[in-house]
C-alpha cells in the first residue's frame, strides 16, 4: 500500500504531506484546489513523462516522494529494488521519489538510490494501478479489451499463451528461414560456383597435411647441401667410424673398467654404459641423416615450384596448409547443401506445415479459454451493470476469429478458416454493450456514452479484482457523467473493492465520498505577495488535510449544493455520511475505528 506522499513545487501545490491508510481513502476539494495534481504526482512515480510545464513557478523544481509497504508476496518487488541497488527498509517499506526541474531534467531514485526512470516504472506500476478518463478511451481499443479478458481468465490463459507463443516463434522461424532460401537462389548459385572453383584449385595441388613446414625445411637443407653433407659426414666419422672413434674409444673404457678390482672405477660402469647407449644412438641418427640426403641439388628447382603452388594456396584460403585443407572439407560440405536445394526447401516445406499446425492447435486451445471466460466475464460485468443503476445494460464479450486475407503470410488454418496469427492468438475480442433486453450488442466505442464508459471501466475493474488482492488502485473521476442513484452505487463498489485492495478516488460527488474510510481534502489559499496598478495580487496554494467526522460532513454539505455553513446542509449530509457507515460498518483509519 501507499503509506505517506509528500509533494512540493508541483502545479499549485507549494508543499503538502498526507499520510494514506488501507481501504478506501477519498480525495476532495475545490475546482483549482490541485487535486489533479495529486493523481499527477502519482503517474509521475509511475514514471510518466515529465512535463517541465507541471513544476510551479517560481520553484527550481518539483519533488515527489511516495512511501510504499510491500504486500506479503511481492518479494518480485523486492528483487527489483534489490537488483536497481536499493534497500527495502526492515519495515518492508520503500521510498520512491522522482524529481522534475523547471528546465526539464528528471532524476528518479529508489530505496535510496539513483534509478533510470523506467526503472522506477517497472517497480511502481507493479504495485500501483491509475485510472482516469484516458484510461477509459483505452478500454475503446480491441487490443486492450483483449488484454482485460485473459487477465479475468487468469493462468489457464497466460499459460495457454505462453504455448502458443512459443508454436509461433518457431513457425515463424522455419516461415523465415523458407522465405530466405528461395529469395537467394541466385546468391546460392554463385556461391556455389565460388566454392567448386576454390575446391577444384586444391585437389589440383592436393597438399598433404603439413607438407608446407617439412617443405620449408627440406629446401633450407638443400640450399646448403653440400655444407650440410660435410658436417654430418665429419660428425658421423668423429662418433661412429671404425678406428678411433668415440663409440670405440668408450668400449674401451668399459672393457678397461670392468677388469678393473677397484670399486670406485668400477662404479663409472653405469655412467660409461648410458654415455655409450646415447653416442651410439647419435650414430645410428647421423647415418640416418645422411641417407635421406639427395646425392645432388638437382631436385631443389622442383621443390621451389611445389612450394609457389602451396604458397598460391595459402594466400587465397588459410595462413597454413593444415587450414587450406579444412577450409576445402567444409566448402564440400556447404556445396553439398546448396546443391541440393530442392530436397532443403521440401524439407523446410514439411517442417513449416507441421509448425503451423501447431500454431493452429494452440490458438485453438487459447480461443477455448477465451470463449469460457468472456461468457463468465459478460454475466459477472452485467451483474455488476445492474447494481450501478444501468437498469437491464449488460455487456458482451465477443470472441471471434481474426480472418486473414490469402496473402497474408501469417495465415494459419484454423478448423478449415484462415485466420491472421498475431503475436496475442488468432481472435479479435470485443466488448459491446446491450441497452436493454431486446437491443442488439454494440461495441463500446460506439454506444456508450462518458458516464457509462465510467461505470462499464468500474464494473471491469470490480470483476478483474476479484482473485487478487494488495495492490494499490487509483481512480481519478471515474465517475465522471454519472450522479444520483449510479453514484451511490459506484460508491458501494468502491468501497467493496476496497476490501482487497487500497483505493484512491478523486471525485466530485458527494455520494461517492461518504463510503470512504478515509477523507483526504486539498485546500486553496490565495497568499497575498504585493500590490501593482490593478490592485493587490495573490498566489495561490494547496494543502492536503485529513478530516474528522464532523470536518466530513462539512465538506459533503458543501460537495452537495455548496451548504456547509446550513444546518439544512449538514444535516442532509449527515444523513448521508450515516447511511453509507451503516451499509459498509463503522468507518476506519489506520486500522482504528474513528470517533464521531
Amino acid at each position: 500500500m501507499l503509506e505517506e506522499l509528500t509533494i512540493e513545487g508541483l502545479g499549485v501545490i507549494e508543499h503538502a504531506s498526507a499520510r494514506l491508510h488501507p481501504g478506501f481513502t477519498v480525495l476532495t476539494g475545490e475546482t483549482g484546489a490541485g487535486k489533479t495534481m495529486i493523481v499527477t504526482s502519482l503517474h509521475l512515480l509511475s514514471g510518466a513523462r515529465a512535463d517541465a510545464g507541471r513544476v510551479r513557478t517560481g520553484s527550481p523544481k518539483a519533488i515527489i516522494e511516495g512511501r510504499f509497504r510491500l504486500p506479503s508476496g511481492a518479494g518480485e518487488v523486492a528483487e527489483m529494488v534489490s537488483a536497481a541497488g536499493g534497500e527495502v527498509d526492515d519495515d518492508d517499506s520503500v521510498i520512491a521519489v522522482r524529481t522534475v526541474a523547471a528546465d526539464g531534467r528528471s532524476r528518479a531514485h529508489v530505496g535510496g538510490r539513483s534509478v533510470p526512470v523506467g526503472v522506477l516504472g517497472q517497480i511502481t506500476t507493479s504495485l500501483l494501478t491509475i485510472h482516469g478518463q484516458n484510461d477509459q478511451l483505452r478500454l475503446l481499443k480491441p487490443e486492450h479489451q483483449r488484454s482485460a479478458l485473459d487477465t479475468f481468465a487468469g493462468a489457464p490463459a497466460a499459460k495457454a499463451l505462453t504455448g502458443y507463443r512459443s508454436a509461433r516463434d518457431t513457425w515463424t522461424g522455419i516461415l523465415d528461414e523458407l522465405e530466405q532460401r528461395r529469395g537467394n537462389m541466385r546468391e546460392l548459385a554463385q556461391e556455389a560456383d565460388r566454392l567448386r572453383f576454390g575446391i577444384g584449385e586444391i585437389d589440383v595441388v592436393d597438399p598433404s597435411p603439413g607438407e608446407d613446414t617439412e617443405l620449408t625445411a627440406t629446401i633450407r637443407r638443400l640450399t646448403d647441401l653440400e655444407t650440410i653433407r660435410t658436417t654430418a659426414v665429419s660428425a658421423h666419422g668423429i662418433v661412429a667410424d671404425e678406428g678411433r672413434s668415440v663409440i670405440d674409444g668408450l668400449g674401451q673404457v668399459r672393457s678397461l673398467l670392468e677388469s678393473s678390482t677397484d670399486d670406485t672405477l668400477r662404479g663409472l660402469l653405469p655412467r660409461v654404459a648410458e654415455a655409450l647407449t646415447v653416442v651410439t644412438d647419435v650414430g645410428a641418427e647421423l647415418t640416418d641423416f645422411l641417407s635421406d640426403l639427395p646425392t645432388d641439388a638437382d631436385s631443389l628447382d622442383q621443390l621451389l615450384t611445389r612450394q609457389a603452388e602451396l604458397k598460391a594456396l595459402l594466400r587465397k584460403y588459410a595462413p597454413d596448409i593444415d587450414g587450406v585443407i579444412e577450409w576445402r572439407d567444409e566448402a564440400r560440405a556447404r556445396l553439398a547443401e546448396i546443391e541440393d536445394p530442392a530436397g532443403s526447401i521440401e524439407e523446410l516445406e514439411a517442417a513449416l506445415a507441421d509448425a503451423a499446425h501447431e500454431v493452429a492447435k494452440a490458438a485453438g486451445k487459447l480461443t477455448a479459454i477465451r470463449l469460457k471466460a468472456a461468457d463468465s466475464m459478460g454475466k459477472k460485468v452485467s451483474r455488476e451493470l445492474a447494481g450501478l443503476a444501468m437498469g437491464e445494460a449488460a455487456v458482451a464479450v465477443a470472441v471471434t476469429g481474426d480472418r486473414a486475407s490469402a496473402d497474408d503470410r501469417l495465415a494459419v488454418d484454423c478448423g478449415g478458416e484462415l485466420l491472421h496469427a498475431g503475436p496475442n492468438g488468432t481472435d479479435r475480442v470485443e466488448f459491446s454493450l446491450v441497452a436493454h433486453r431486446d437491443a442488439q450488442p454494440l461495441p463500446i466505442a460506439r454506444s456508450a456514452s462518458g458516464g457509462e464508459l465510467s461505470r462499464v471501466m468500474l464494473a471491469l475493474e470490480v470483476v478483474l479484482a476479484e482473485p487478487t488482492s494488495g495492490s494499490i488502485m487509483v481512480f481519478d473521476e471515474v465517475d465522471a457523467g454519472v450522479g444520483g442513484a449510479a453514484a451511490v452505487e459506484i460508491g458501494r463498489r468502491l468501497s467493496r473493492l476496497a476490501r482487497a485492495h487500497q483505493v484512491i478516488v478523486v471525485t466530485h460527488l458527494p455520494q461517492v465520498a461518504a463510503f470512504a474510510d478515509n477523507h483526504l481534502v486539498i485546500g486553496k489559499q490565495v497568499r497575498s505577495v504585493g500590490a501593482g496598478k490593478a490592485g493587490r495580487t495573490g498566489k495561490v496554494t494547496s494543502t492536503v488535510r485529513t478530516l474528522d467526522r464532523s470536518e466530513r460532513v462539512a465538506e459533503l454539505a458543501r460537495m452537495l449544493a455548496g451548504l456547509g455553513d446550513s444546518d439544512t446542509g449538514r444535516a442532509h449530509a449527515e444523513e448521508l455520511l450515516a447511511t453509507a457507515e451503516a451499509e459498509r460498518g463503522p468507518a476506519t483509519e489506520g486500522g482504528r475505528e474513528r470517533a464521531g
